[in-house]
């Protein structure tokens, strides 16, 4: 194993997931600007993370979907306007299915 490659300045940090309302007071070299007023009454560095224990879908059972920038949105919206092209596009084909009938039996 390589020596002095593992850092050395570890230091209690709190991380947040404020979509849980869930912290923990942990060991951490995550480096942060952030600090906070623990349970204990110290001030610690803070790090909000975007998903814990309390809010992975594993963990909780839950389906959720957690989304920090829009993409399920976009997906969903990409795909409705499909969806819309799609019956549009079968009803305009519908549309000349009955032209055509009309014109052959006219004749």
């Amino acid at each position: 194993m390589k020596s002095s490659i593992h850092p050395q300045n570890y230091r209690p940090v709190v991380f947040s997931d404020d979509q849980a309302g869930f912290a923990f007071l942990t060991q951490s070299t995550a480096q942060t600007n952030e600090e906070i007023k623990w349970e204990d009454g110290n001030t610690y560095p803070l790090v909000k993370v975007h998903i814990s224990s309390a809010s992975h879908p594993f963990f909780t059972g839950e389906e959720k979907i957690i989304d920090t920038e829009g993409r399920v949105d976009r997906f969903k919206a990409k795909f409705a306007a499909a969806e819309a092209r799609k019956k549009e596009l079968q009803n305009k084909a519908k549309k000349r299915a009955a032209q055509k009938a009309k014109k052959s039996d006219s004749k």
